[in-house]
């Protein structure tokens, strides 16, 4: 029997993404019967709206609903309360899938028994620097250890991306609305410690868009860096020297360079210290180089160290928070964006 699958695809502003987004639903190869989609809309003011509606009103099982709280935790688990399906899947705007997509994670679900399934982070991009920033995010060096960007063989992996699960997973495990960041991960973690399984399958594809610049790199990793520390105060035995070795490189820095400026024997050492992670850089923004020409090559010199060192700065930030006033990572809600709306609100018409 052919199990019914929810996507609940969370969208805020989205106008450059959706449409490619919702088209790669519109081309999976499981029964249109059997797969629902609710997209929830975070109060978007662009074209968002509009362009997944005129894609949404083609299919009688897919909807388009408010999400008032326009945060993703809140996206999904409105969505998921909504939905109807027996495996439910979460997507971000920023997504595509391949075509054989939901067919494959239902496949995985069955023949693993995991409590939830994804597939590696396969990054896109056009042009030299978006081509770059996905090479970055989609390498060892640039990630550490988070595995489930590049796995190639199937595997157990501590999260994944865009996981599918069976509803019950979904439904008795619930986003922690207080992470505007890195809520996926934290779920992740309940899972493992309660004793389920992960897998991370090549087979289950999808590609995902990735920031246009520099300045944008920088927001999305110094936010992962910033969240990942109320994260982690949650769980702290998933704590991971990737995690903690850009907060440690920013700290000494901010120690040293002071001195360095005035104290050449300081700046000597600096330099030192520094010249294998330099090297390394040079090398694989070479040959990254060599697929992709010598504005890439430059771009991903570029990339690596602003997202190490942009999750770096917002690890200390959230950690001078937690040591201060505690504010984030104690886990405070924000309520100045609709906390506390209720299933009942997303059915409104939007403005």
């Amino acid at each position: 029997m052919t199990p019914l699958v929810t996507l609940v695809v969370a969208m805020r502003n989205e106008a450059d993404h959706i449409e490619l987004c919702l088209q790669s639903l519109e081309r999976q190869d499981y029964p249109p019967s059997k797969l629902e989609v609710l997209v929830m809309d975070g109060a978007s003011t662009d074209r968002s709206w509009d362009l997944a509606s005129a894609i949404v009103d083609r299919h009688p099982t897919w909807r388009l609903l408010n999400n008032p709280r326009r945060i993703q935790a809140a996206a999904w688990n409105l969505g998921i309360s909504v939905a109807s399906g027996d495996i439910i899947g979460i997507l971000s705007g920023h997504a595509e899938l391949g075509e054989d997509y939901v067919t494959e994670a239902v496949r995985t679900l069955d023949r693993t028994g995991a409590a939830m399934v994804g597939g590696p982070v396969r990054t896109i991009g056009t042009g030299p620097v978006e081509t770059a920033i996905g090479a970055a995010m989609s390498s060892p060096f640039g990630v550490g250890g988070a595995r489930h960007h590049y796995v190639e063989d199937e595997a157990e992996t501590d999260t994944v991306f865009m996981g599918v699960s069976p509803r019950a997973i979904y439904t008795e495990h619930r986003f922690d609305e207080t992470l505007v960041r890195n809520q996926d991960d934290e779920l992740s973690y309940r899972l493992i410690d309660a004793g389920y399984r992960i897998v991370c399958n090549p087979a289950i594809r999808s590609r995902y868009r990735v920031r246009s610049s520099f300045s944008a790199l920088w927001k999305q990793f110094e936010a992962y860096g910033y969240w990942k520390v109320a994260v982690l105060r949650r769980h702290p035995r998933r704590a991971k020297p990737r995690h903690l070795l850009p907060a440690s490189v920013v700290l000494a820095l901010a120690a040293t360079a002071p001195l360095a400026l005035v104290r050449p024997g300081i700046r000597r050492a600096l330099l030192l210290a520094a010249t294998p992670y330099l090297g390394a850089n040079a090398m694989f923004a070479v040959r990254h180089g060599m697929r992709s020409g010598w504005r890439s090559a430059i771009a991903h010199a570029i990339a690596v160290p602003t997202m190490h060192t942009a999750y770096g700065a917002g690890f200390v930030r959230g950690l001078a928070e937690l040591i201060g006033s505690g504010a984030h990572a104690a886990g405070t809600p924000d309520t100045s964006d609709g906390a506390g709306s209720g299933p009942a609100d997303i059915e409104r018409s939007r403005p």
